[in-house]
């Protein structure tokens, strides 16, 4: 069985991206990153995710993308609240953290390599309120042709695809691919903002997201949130 390195978030669309590559005959190995984020809950639920998949080979990367700020995701800044999401947004979210995609490619690059590797799958998607520049299908094009124009394995003729299998669909999309490949959304984490106690707060951008998504599928939501 080939292995495919995923990017291992804990959140609704690693988990899915995960049953998409599982159901794609991979074996998974699993990266996911500590990189200053203040919502650090979102490491156990990925340590939920790979333990429900049965991957064994799960690595958590620590970088410091605090140490240039510029992130509201990892500055003191208040995560916005309750605000009205629409599907093309004039500007990019506040949530955007500068780089990030780029960084986490190049460390799942680098461990791909090392695996003998040549498949990479991460989450990005393109609809449904996303705004941010890394996650469009033409940045994804690019950094695999940057990829297959800096690495040894790809010059000796094992090119490295990487995978977006959720780019184009809707958050309820995404939630109902997931539900028929049998992914428990009940151990995921979205919220930009939870509380001690990892709840989520059912306000931010990634919340009204989730909750809309669960709610245009048809699918019981599994998630507590603060407010209910």
């Amino acid at each position: 069985m080939s292995k495919a390195v995923v990017l291992l978030s804990g959140g609704l669309d690693s988990a899915t991206c995960c049953a998409v590559a599982k159901s794609d005959g991979f074996e998974i190995v699993a990266l996911s990153f500590c990189y200053g984020q203040r919502h650090t809950v979102e490491l156990a639920a990925a340590r939920r995710v790979a333990r429900a998949f049965g991957i064994t080979e799960h690595r958590i990367a620590e970088i410091d993308l605090h140490a240039f700020g510029g992130a509201l995701l990892s500055d003191a800044t208040d995560v916005p609240k309750d605000r009205i999401l629409q599907a093309e947004e004039a500007d990019i979210p506040p949530t955007y953290v500068p780089a990030r995609n780029t960084i986490f490619l190049a460390y799942a690059i680098g461990w791909a390599e090392v695996l003998s590797c040549g498949d990479i799958y991460i989450g990005v998607n393109a609809v449904d309120y996303s705004g941010y520049p890394d996650c469009r299908p033409e940045y994804i094009e690019a950094f695999q042709k940057t990829a297959n124009l800096a690495t040894k394995a790809a010059i000796e003729g094992r090119s490295l695809t990487i995978h977006t299998p959720l780019i184009n669909l809707s958050k309820a999309g995404i939630i109902r691919l997931g539900s028929d490949l049998g992914v428990d959304y009940g151990i995921t984490h979205s919220c930009y903002d939870p509380s001690t106690d990892g709840l989520a707060c059912g306000r931010c951008d990634s919340c009204l997201l989730r909750k809309r998504g669960f709610a245009e599928a048809g699918v019981v939501d599994p998630t507590t949130y603060q407010q209910s």
